[in-house]
């Protein structure tokens, strides 16, 4: 019995050296992999190792792969500067004519014209509002996706935000003879006032559009866990369901809504803006049973 025990401990001893030896060089391969990924975040990795090991491969896939990424954002980069610079040629460009465009036909309403001429030179007048309407918009739009101008929250009043966007479309609302509500609310959330109050202007705005005459446009807030949700329902046609997940796309139309003046931009900013501020946009909506846009704003503004 004696015989056998000593085998027996060797084999243990030669096992437990092994363990400890695979255990010192996997702490090794860790030690290596974390030093090679502090130098790829630092940006200063480069390969140490030629031989046939396992770790000189990965070095040298880490360095194509970190190569490859360098050159991807350079592109990237130099893509969005032309970018840039298109959308401030196309501001620049488009301002003076369409300035032009409407003086001019301003002053022909203002004329003596018989009434075939002054239908055209209405008519006028409307195209080219649409053509300055859509050239901001798609500024806009452009600006938000390059990065040329971005949403900076802070803690604002959620409260001043619906009466401030309420008073925006209280004109068209009344024009229209819808009832635009506003419901008390008190406390506050993180976001850019101007960038937000554009993108929920937008939303009120295709609620009083939408809405036929004698219906209700209601703005109301509520507190959640992280975020201040703002809600704007109408009591419109509704939205099918077909199209709830589209109508958030740029130029998107719904098949009920092309007969009316827009042009499929407003929704698709509105939640460009909110993402860009850790926030998002819902809709809920049942045909014949009006619609309900729902805005989220981070309470914090660690959330971004």
């Amino acid at each position: 019995m004696t015989g056998l025990c000593w085998p027996l401990l060797a084999l243990a001893a030669a096992g437990a050296a092994f363990g400890l030896w695979q255990w010192f060089q996997r702490r090794r391969t860790l030690r290596r992999l974390g030093d090679m990924l502090d130098r790829a975040i630092a940006g200063g990795f480069a390969e140490e190792r030629f031989d046939e090991t396992e770790l000189s491969a990965l070095e040298g896939k880490l360095a194509r792969f970190l190569r490859g990424s360098a050159h991807a954002q350079k592109t990237l980069e130099g893509e969005q500067a032309a970018v840039k610079a298109l959308v401030a040629d196309i501001s620049h460009q488009t301002r003076t004519p369409i300035s032009n465009l409407l003086l001019y036909a301003s002053l022909l309403l203002e004329s003596d014209l018989p009434p075939q001429q002054r239908e055209q030179a209405r008519a006028v007048m409307a195209q080219g509002e649409k053509l300055s309407f859509l050239i901001k918009a798609l500024v806009k739009a452009s600006r938000l996706e390059t990065g040329i101008v971005v949403p900076v929250p802070s803690l604002h009043s959620v409260g001043v935000l619906l009466e401030d966007v309420a008073q925006q479309e209280e004109q068209a609302a009344q024009e229209k003879g819808i009832a635009l509500r506003v419901l008390p609310f008190d406390g506050a959330a993180a976001f850019d006032p101007r960038w937000t109050s554009e993108a929920l202007g937008n939303v009120v705005n295709n609620a009083v559009k939408y809405t036929p005459a004698g219906g209700t446009v209601t703005l109301c807030a509520q507190m959640l866990d992280g975020f201040c949700r703002v809600d704007v329902a109408d009591s419109g046609p509704g939205i099918p369901e077909a199209e709830q997940g589209e109508i958030f796309n740029r130029f998107y139309r719904g098949a009920g809504t092309r007969t009316a003046e827009g042009l499929g931009l407003g929704l698709y900013l509105a939640r460009q803006i909110l993402t860009l501020q850790g926030g998002y946009i819902k809709v809920s909506s049942t045909p014949g049973n009006g619609s309900t846009f729902s805005l989220y704003l981070p309470r914090e503004l660690n959330r971004i």
